[in-house]
């Protein structure tokens, strides 16, 4: 029988390696993470143009009728509810994560817009709210002038 000398740092880095591990698999932002979370957070892009707001999110499964999009001064909200699965008696389920459940997502703008041309479209999951900005907002090119 050998002895062997105990190196401690050897073993306590490859503790501090699987706690850590263990930790960012229990508080990591990904969906296996969360799942008592009855909420979900549909994704979404804003982006600006020269006369308008453009809103995408990313709505997948869902139906226009089911889906309110509201504008209260310069906060732009989207809510709605996608509505569980009817669960078939003979199915098992083995693994599960896609989302289920009421949302609502709140934008502020980054612009002032016109209220009453606010245009929504809905087409293969993607919600695209586009706000009209007002004059005011506008960019505005100015010329400069040579002397």
């Amino acid at each position: 029988m050998n002895l062997v000398p105990w190196k401690s740092t050897r073993e306590l880095t490859s503790m501090r390696r699987e706690m850590e591990r263990l930790w960012d698999r229990f508080f990591s932002e990904t969906h296996l993470a969360n799942p008592f979370l009855e909420e979900w957070q549909p994704k979404a892009d804003i982006t600006e143009t020269k006369d308008a707001i453009v809103v995408k999110a990313e709505l997948p499964g869902m139906e226009p009728k089911d889906i309110d999009v509201t504008i209260s001064g310069d906060i732009l909200t989207i809510k709605g509810e996608k509505e569980k699965e009817e669960e078939k008696k003979i199915e098992k389920y083995h693994y599960t994560e896609r989302y289920r459940g009421s949302f609502e997502r709140s934008f502020r703008m980054p612009a002032e817009i016109q209220p009453d041309k606010i245009e929504a479209s809905f087409d293969k999951g993607i919600l695209t709210v586009t706000l009209a900005k007002t004059a005011e907002a506008r960019v505005k090119e100015i010329k400069v002038e040579v002397k």
